[in-house]
């Protein structure tokens, strides 16, 4: 699974596009001159790496994204737990509830949500 970890920079500007997308590259650049306070080069500079691993495309000047914010989280947590808990999902919720005890209404949800994915297989 390729590496999708965003820098913090990388992650504002990324968030941006998605709340905005489809957006043309001279409103995304007038935009982050007021957002991010950055000029025109950093941007594209921006722009274009995070298009070479796949996540925004530009065509005709317009910029879309390839994987929305929800896929993209998603990619981004299973490799987490492939590369920390060998992709044992289990292991990760052992892991995780060791530190942070779930509510009643956290437990309920991924009850269903457990109960949903077995009646979708």
């Amino acid at each position: 699974m390729e590496d999708l970890r965003l820098g913090v920079v990388e992650t504002r500007f990324a968030e941006l596009v998605w709340q905005n997308a489809p957006i043309t590259t001279k409103a995304l650049v007038a935009l982050c001159e007021r957002e991010l306070n950055w000029k025109r080069t950093t941007t594209y500079t921006v722009l274009k790496k995070l298009c070479e691993r796949g996540i925004f495309k530009t065509e005709q000047s317009v910029v879309k994204a390839l994987l929305s914010r929800e896929d993209f989280y998603a990619r981004q947590s299973e490799k987490f737990v492939e590369d920390t808990f060998r992709g044992s999902l289990p292991a990760f919720i052992a892991a995780f509830t060791t530190r942070k005890k779930l509510s009643p209404n956290e437990i309920e949800e991924i009850r269903r949500m457990i109960d949903q994915y077995g009646e979708d297989e």
